[in-house]
């Protein structure tokens, strides 16, 4: 499975990378965490405990993520492994990329590669991506809100400069941006037609 795509922050670079290195607003913005918590003799390296629901298959997880490659407040490359008992088992990686756009926004451009066994991989990899691309989803939703809570004065002038620059992407959100190339995309398909 492969998922890649962008996500614009309501903060600045290194406010972005310090909440990034931040535990407790990473376990508050994943659905299902348990628990993430640094391993005391890996640097960089955390376990976490993940209530997962795809399709019909319910398990709890329980895994380790590395951070390698740390350039910051620019980049890392994470690894991730987990096992969730009878449900299977998963394993891959993510390359995670921090764009500076103004003194108060920053593009996040990530990249995500990883592969599923077990009953997991049993249930199709169309429903397994699409519950995939809703994690990321929800975890976006939730993060953004954590940086709004704490950082909202950067919060702010990015949605003060989406109230006067409307068809940015800082002003448009994930559904809006959606629901843009659908329609962009029904509109050449009846032009095509017509």
């Amino acid at each position: 499975m492969n998922l890649s795509g962008q996500e614009l922050l309501p903060v600045s670079q290194a406010q972005a990378w310090a909440a990034l290195n931040d535990t407790e607003m990473l376990k508050a913005a994943i659905t299902g965490c348990e628990s993430l918590t640094p391993v005391p003799e890996q640097e960089h390296a955390y376990e976490l405990l993940i209530a997962v629901s795809i399709g019909p298959v319910k398990a709890k997880f329980k895994g380790r993520l590395k951070l390698s490659e740390l350039n910051p407040p620019e980049s890392y490359q994470l690894a991730f492994e987990g096992q969730g008992g009878a449900a299977g088992h998963g394993k891959g990686s993510a390359q995670v990329r921090l764009e500076p756009k103004g003194p108060a926004s920053t593009l996040l451009h990530y990249e995500v590669q990883a592969s599923v066994g077990g009953k997991i991989a049993q249930i199709g990899s169309r429903l397994v991506d699409m519950a995939a691309q809703k994690m990321a989803g929800d975890f976006f939703a939730a993060f953004n809100a954590g940086l709004a809570a704490k950082y909202p004065v950067a919060a702010a002038e990015v949605a003060n400069d989406a109230d006067q620059h409307p068809d940015s992407a800082a002003g448009k959100g994930r559904f809006q941006r959606l629901l843009d190339w659908y329609l962009g995309w029904l509109g050449s398909v009846f032009k095509a037609k017509g």
